[in-house]
């Protein structure tokens, strides 16, 4: 098992930027990857950024593509480093692990087997 721990949300004026982290606690060698995902108000929640651990590479969905950074931080901390935040980008913020095994549709929830319990941004205009 695996435990996941965001912190970092808060309220924030557009064009501000804020930093979220992830941490992780439990069977974390289990783990193949961590993103993030968002929940905005009466929407689905969407895939944000990903961080796979082998080759270290790095995915994001195209509405936060040079705007948000993702990167390990510590061996068992994943951030989210957000940049020009919009309106838009106001949600609730979870992170995600995937198993022993990468999978690719990563921008789905399926492959992701650990949730934490999210945090709130909310971007003032």
């Amino acid at each position: 098992q695996v435990r996941l721990v965001e912190s970092g949300g808060g309220l924030v004026q557009v064009g501000d930027s804020l930093r979220l982290s992830c941490s992780a606690s439990g069977n974390t060698f289990g783990t193949s990857g961590t993103a993030w995902f968002r929940q905005a108000p009466g929407k689905e929640r969407e895939f944000v950024a990903a961080f796979r651990k082998t080759f270290q590479i790095t995915y994001y969905s195209d509405s936060v593509k040079g705007r948000f950074t993702i990167s390990r931080d510590t061996e068992n901390t994943v951030d989210l480093q957000m940049s020009g935040l919009k309106p838009e980008d106001t949600a609730v913020y979870f992170c995600a692990a995937q198993g022993p095994y990468w999978r690719t549709n990563y921008e789905s929830e399926s492959p992701w087997l650990y949730w934490g319990q999210g945090t709130q941004v909310t971007v003032s205009a």
